[in-house]
């Protein structure tokens, strides 16, 4: 997969991750999602898999529990959340927000002259801002993305994804968790140097 194609995939599953479904970032790419082509033309998918993802998705458009009321209860709360989308959750052994892993995570980001600017108190390792990190990277920096992705995302990204395919109990976000583990492996294969090996408590 090039760069370039990283920068769009990594965006659309970050906006969709991170931002309620209602929002301006995420509506036109729920409707792009929705037609056939919107998944025709996506790297790394077989045809079966593009078929289930596309069928989740058209069963969300009727689905009882809206797609806020299911992005609320897996993103926000306030019960527990089924898949923490915090990195720190899984990689620290208290499964704190803020954690020793989003420490080393800003700390590798200030040493590269990385400064997002943020509306909210919102920690760095969070799934869907990881993704849009390295779409970033993708087209600003690629030199910095194998780093980025073997020791801080994809050594806790598959562990994410697979308890929110699990936990979601909504088709739309079953499906968003297929096409981003999907995508990621294909980031893996791609461009990813060695993952690095952790133990992982969530």
């Amino acid at each position: 997969m090039s760069t370039a194609l990283i920068g769009v995939t990594g965006r659309i599953l970050g906006a969709l991750l991170y931002f309620p479904p209602e929002s301006p970032q995420v509506q036109p790419l729920i409707r792009l999602l929705a037609q056939e082509e919107g998944l025709a033309q996506w790297p790394d998918l077989s045809h079966a898999l593009s078929a289930a993802i596309a069928n989740d998705i058209a069963a969300s458009a009727t689905y009882p529990e809206s797609l806020s009321d299911a992005f609320q209860r897996l993103f926000i709360g306030p019960y527990a959340l089924p898949a923490p989308p915090w990195g720190s959750v899984y990689l620290d052994k208290e499964s704190v927000l803020f954690g020793t892993s989003t420490l080393q995570l800003r700390q590798w980001m200030q040493s590269h002259g990385i400064a997002p600017h943020f509306d909210q108190a919102e920690p760095e390792d969070h799934i869907g801002l990881m993704l849009m990190m390295a779409a970033w990277l993708a087209e600003q920096e690629p030199q910095w993305l194998p780093e980025f992705l073997g020791d801080h995302l994809l050594c806790w990204s598959g562990r994410y994804l697979e308890r929110l395919q699990q936990g979601a109990q909504h088709p739309f976000y079953q499906a968003i968790a297929l096409l981003t583990r999907a995508t990621l492996q294909g980031w893996q294969q791609r461009c990813a140097g060695n993952i690095k090996e952790v133990e992982l408590y969530y």
